[in-house]
């Protein structure tokens, strides 16, 4: 399996954000792939601190263009997140959507934990997307021809419990579309996701935005697909990029077979 990732530096211009995505789409494609993934907020990414404006909108728009590149390019599609207006009225959640290449929404995941930390003064700011966001709570895992795949975003990736329940529902592939900090992407980005993928064991696809957005906001970047024994198989720098990087799907029946830890476990 070939898999594809579209790296951006996503900003609060949907129509631009939305050729950005699809050129890159086009191009992992045109390289092979069978399976692509665009980051956390692809066709919109907010200022820091302000509202989505209309997210209703942006999201019909986000789903209309989903649909045209995946029946166009007969692509699997994991769509990043889109705002999905949440029933309070006053916020969204952040979904996630993945569509088979007939177009059609085949799961929509909701994330779960919201990032509301405090980084200090030195670290990077505070941080409360609950203000604005509204969190989910359905563990998601669709079914593909290659295998079950468990959906997640960004802060999600530092509760392993998630994944956990991902794989107790068969994922195989676990996607991570995120927009991580600079200061914390540094920190733990590829630490957490090569941990992921050794424990689960799974191929990790983790999706990210890169660059200065806004002012007051900037994402780490570094896009990367992990193999079930925690290789790096592809990764990116700190700009737009496609990558793509082939998977051999017995991987993960031959390292779970020569580290049982899914059925040693006792807890």
């Amino acid at each position: 399996m070939r898999v594809g990732l579209v790296q951006l530096c996503s900003t609060d211009d949907v129509e631009a954000n939305l050729a950005h995505a699809r050129d890159g789409v086009r191009e992992a494609t045109g390289r092979g792939a069978g399976l692509v993934a665009l980051p956390e907020a692809f066709a919109f990414l907010r200022r820091e601190g302000e509202p989505v404006p209309d997210p209703a909108a942006i999201a019909a728009r986000a789903r209309e263009a989903l649909r045209e590149w995946a029946a166009g390019e007969r692509v699997w599609l994991l769509g990043g997140t889109i705002p999905e207006p949440a029933p309070d009225g006053a916020r969204v959640y952040n979904t996630s959507l993945l569509l088979a290449p007939t177009g059609a929404v085949v799961a929509r995941y909701r994330k779960i934990h919201l990032f509301d930390v405090d980084l200090g003064d030195g670290g990077g700011g505070r941080y409360r997307e609950s203000d604005q966001y509204a969190a989910g709570s359905d563990v998601v895992v669709a079914d593909a021809p290659f295998g079950r795949v468990g959906l997640s975003v960004c802060y999600d990736l530092r509760f392993p419990e998630l994944y956990r329940a991902m794989v107790d529902r068969g994922a195989r592939w676990l996607c991570v579309p995120s927009a991580f900090t600079r200061e914390t992407g540094a920190a733990h980005w590829e630490i957490l996701l090569r941990a992921r993928a050794i424990e689960s064991p799974c191929y990790v696809r983790a999706l990210a935005q890169c660059g200065v957005h806004a002012p007051r906001r900037a994402s780490f970047g570094h896009s990367l697909v992990v193999d079930p024994w925690g290789v790096t198989l592809a990764s990116a720098a700190d700009e737009p990029a496609v990558l793509v990087a082939d998977c051999p799907l017995e991987a993960i029946d031959r390292v779970r077979s020569a580290i049982p830890a899914l059925r040693n476990r006792r807890l």
